[in-house]
């Protein structure tokens, strides 16, 4: 089980970016991802995570709300977060992971495959 974390840079305020989450080695369709961030000083947050196409969920924190958006490409085995209306308060290391079923979750507990982070930093 492979995940690929990528897209991450540097932007201004109000600036948006697109992460990709490329995935490897198990049955894609089947699993939720969630992408969660972390920021110096500050514990692992859950960010957005998509449920499998078959029971179509998706859930946000609520500070990212209305701003980011979470896809998959089942063909592709790729999940994407566009962030849009960028905030300083979102600078993180970003990570991609697989939850452990079909069903969502905010919780990094809920995870057993992890990627390597990507970085995000909104600065001007």
């Amino acid at each position: 089980v492979q995940l690929q974390a990528s897209g991450g840079g540097l932007v201004q305020p109000g600036g948006s970016l697109r992460l990709s989450c490329v995935t490897s080695g198990f049955n894609f369709d089947y699993y939720a991802i969630g992408w969660f961030r972390q920021a110096p000083g500050k514990e692992r947050e859950g960010v957005a995570c998509i449920s499998s196409s078959a029971d179509d969920n998706t859930y946000y924190t609520d500070s990212v709300k209305g701003r980011f958006t979470i896809s998959r490409d089942n063909a592709k085995n790729t999940v994407y977060l566009q962030m849009n209306s960028l905030e300083p308060e979102d600078t993180a290391v970003y990570y991609c992971a697989r939850a452990k079923s079909s069903r969502i979750s905010g919780d990094y507990t809920g995870y057993d495959y992890w990627g390597q982070g990507t970085q995000v930093t909104v600065s001007s």
